[in-house]
């Protein structure tokens, strides 16, 4: 499969473009690179944001919406969204009632999620959980990796977890205890 690329140094940001064109139902902030819902934050229910390096379109973007994720960060191409970009998503759909991470086990995804975490904590005092996906049984004692890695149920997990913020279901139920 080929893909149609202007410029490889401006394909996030066109893509970005893109998706903002074709879905007028989101938001999109182009300096941090955050995909949003334009209803967030909805008042009481708990906030989901994923995201990752981008490449791999429609991941995470792609699965923003009601009933899912409520914002997602694009990182460059490969690489890992900013603990910035995430602090400010935490922030875009924080209503009060918390927000849930859904982290993918890549070593910048989670350190930088965790950053962005204590960042809004310190902040302005948001609760957030964190969800970290691990399901790639195929790398278990990989020499080539830092271990499993989130590649099959992130997107089921995002569905889940998003419908039940969506019925109105606390963090707790929603979040890593609530999800297994």
């Amino acid at each position: 499969m080929k893909k149609l690329i202007n410029d490889p140094a401006a394909v996030v940001a066109e893509a970005l473009r893109g998706m903002a064109a074709a879905h007028p139902e989101l938001r999109i902030d182009h300096e941090r690179k955050v995909i949003y819902r334009a209803d967030s934050p909805v008042a009481g229910k708990v906030g989901l944001i994923s995201g990752g390096g981008s490449g791999h379109e429609p991941l995470h973007g792609g699965f923003v919406g009601l009933g899912m994720l409520d914002a997602a960060c694009a990182g460059e191409v490969f690489t890992s969204p900013t603990p910035d970009q995430m602090h400010e998503a935490t922030k875009l759909v924080d209503g009060g009632a918390g927000v849930l991470h859904i982290v993918k086990n890549y070593t910048g995804d989670v350190l930088n999620f965790e950053m962005a975490a204590e960042m809004a904590a310190e902040e302005a005092g948001v609760k957030v959980e964190a969800i970290v996906t691990n399901d790639d049984v195929a790398v278990e004692d990989s020499l080539y990796t830092a271990g499993r890695r989130g590649v099959g149920v992130t997107v089921l997990l995002e569905k889940i977890c998003g419908a039940a913020a969506e019925n109105g279901a606390d963090l707790a139920s929603v979040g890593p205890s609530g999800a297994r």
